[in-house]
């Protein structure tokens, strides 16, 4: 049985650690390898290298450091087709959909490329007689990132190359779920030209998590998953005198007005809800029928929920893998099961779905509710699997007041012909991302992705240039070179003044 290693100071290792996790093969249901859990002492190992790696690291060029974010762009691209291979057997997603992610992830790597222009400080000359002023952008240290499973390369890739840009060394804590894109992306680096010590890979589970967030080698963390973990990250962290970035849990709504484009909305919708078997924080779990659309809307959307394919990540034609773990399987049918004895109309049934050739695997087929209410747990819950459930409403002030009573505040969505009813809709709601006719409005890395209310813990977002600043802290200099016989003049004992 294979072993996946931490990946520390250059190499694979072991670490001082003999527990181990089950890793599985979701289509099929079998352990395909495990996981060795760090311990407390392997975080120290993994720290000590970063910061032997920082002191040398934070004082290279910044076209040093650039060169060697170019060359691993180059490989993340030369090497994606392996790497969302590694990532569906584990994960479960479809290969193309894998790559869809590695795709994401590279786009903030190419925008690590051009921090030239980012970092540029500022000049002011002569703010008093002979004194100028600048400022400039330094490294913070070792800092840390703790991801989860449903993106095991695009979310930590939002993390690090940015951090490792801007001069910090990197502890990354993968899900010990689907781990071995970690160890892969540690390679890459290294045929890079990283150098060792300032990428490293520690896996384990709540051990590894508290060692980072209590370790005083460690200046910020940065941390994506469920909003209850997303408060504690944050709590414990901040406690321990780090920064912090904490991304929570989401519940996305698509608003779909009678002026839509039905056939298109329910296109995107459906590819919203049931990509990744629904494991995204940024997925469609919600659509929201305004008045005469709504009973069009739902015919539509159990079409198109019917004619997804469902089956192995790897196998061609497939739309939609399996979930990740037999828990999570249970878990999303149960909530079926709840829906419809509070009153749901269970219009797709995915229940029970067995895949010819891998009855074992942890498969669920995509399920559509309608006359969903606000009161029902499966509205109110961050079901995290290929569940859609249709709430009808009456007018578009009534869908916006549902959105924003709602505690979290990730992403929405508005379908409609309106650029009036689009206007009044992005002013009016309350959560950080918008798409209007776009059903998940993750944004391009040159701008930061995070949401509102519960969905961000804190108010720093993740990527973009809201990551430079985080990754970063400012140094301001003030500065004066008199002219020796010339300018002589006695210092004052009142408070400088800038005359």
């Amino acid at each position: 049985m294979k072993t996946i290693p931490h990946w520390i100071n250059g190499s694979p290792t072991e670490g001082s650690s003999t527990q181990t996790q089950p890793v599985f093969n979701p289509a099929t249901g079998e352990q395909q390898s495990h996981v060795v859990l760090g311990s407390a002492a392997d975080v120290d190992t993994a720290v000590e290298a970063a910061s032997l790696a920082f002191e040398s690291w934070s004082e290279s060029s910044l076209s040093r450091r650039v060169q060697v974010m170019f060359a691993f762009r180059q490989l993340l691209l030369d090497n994606e087709e392996e790497l969302g291979r590694i990532i569906s057997a584990e994960h479960g997603k479809t290969v193309e959909d894998a790559r869809g992610e590695i795709m994401r992830g590279r786009e903030v790597v190419e925008f690590a490329c051009g921090l030239g222009d980012v970092l540029k400080g500022s000049y002011s000359d002569q703010v008093s007689r002979g004194v100028d002023v600048h400022n400039f952008r330094r490294p913070l240290g070792v800092v840390a990132g703790i991801t989860p499973f449903n993106f095991p390369a695009m979310v930590p890739l939002w993390m690090h190359p940015i951090a490792i840009a801007t001069g910090n060394t990197f502890v990354l804590k993968p899900s010990e779920r689907d781990p071995s894109a970690a160890n892969f992306i540690a390679g890459l680096y290294r045929k890079a030209g990283l150098p060792d010590g300032v990428f490293n890979v520690v896996h384990g589970g709540k051990d590894a998590v508290d060692a980072i967030l209590t370790h005083p080698g460690i200046e910020a963390v940065s941390f994506v998953g469920s909003t209850p973990i997303a408060k504690y990250v944050h709590e414990q962290a901040t406690a321990h005198g780090k920064r912090v970035q904490a991304l929570g849990g989401a519940k996305n709504h698509a608003v779909v007005l009678p002026d839509a484009d039905l056939e298109f909305a329910a296109n995107h919708i459906t590819a919203g809800a049931y990509g990744s078997a629904g494991e995204r924080c940024m997925a469609v779990s919600v659509a929201v029928a305004v008045g005469e659309a709504a009973d069009a809307l739902v015919e539509v959307l159990e079409r198109k929920a019917r004619e997804i394919t469902v089956g192995p990540g790897d196998a061609p034609g497939t739309d939609m893998g399996p979930l990740v773990t037999k828990a999570a399987q249970e878990r999303v049918e149960n909530a079926v099961g709840t829906a419809a004895a509070q009153g749901a109309t269970v219009v797709v049934d995915g229940r029970g779905l067995k895949v010819d050739g891998h009855e074992n695997g942890f498969f669920t087929g995509p399920s559509l509710l309608d006359h969903v209410t606000a009161e029902m747990d499966a509205y109110q819950q961050e079901l995290f699997g290929p569940v859609l459930a249709v709430v009808r409403v009456d007018t578009l002030d009534e869908a916006i007041e549902l959105i924003n009573a709602n505690p979290y505040g990730n992403g929405t969505a508005l379908f409609t012909a309106s650029g009036e009813a689009a206007r009044r809709f992005q002013r009016k709601i309350e959560v950080g991302m918008i798409g209007v006719n776009v059903p998940v409005p993750v944004p391009m890395s040159y701008y930061s992705f995070g949401g509102w209310k519960d969905s961000l813990i804190g108010d720093s977002p993740i990527h973009g240039p809201e990551g430079v600043r985080f990754y970063t802290r400012p140094k301001v200099v003030t500065t004066r070179w008199p002219r020796p016989a010339v300018q002589q003049a006695a210092a004052g004992f009142s408070f400088p003044t800038s005359s």
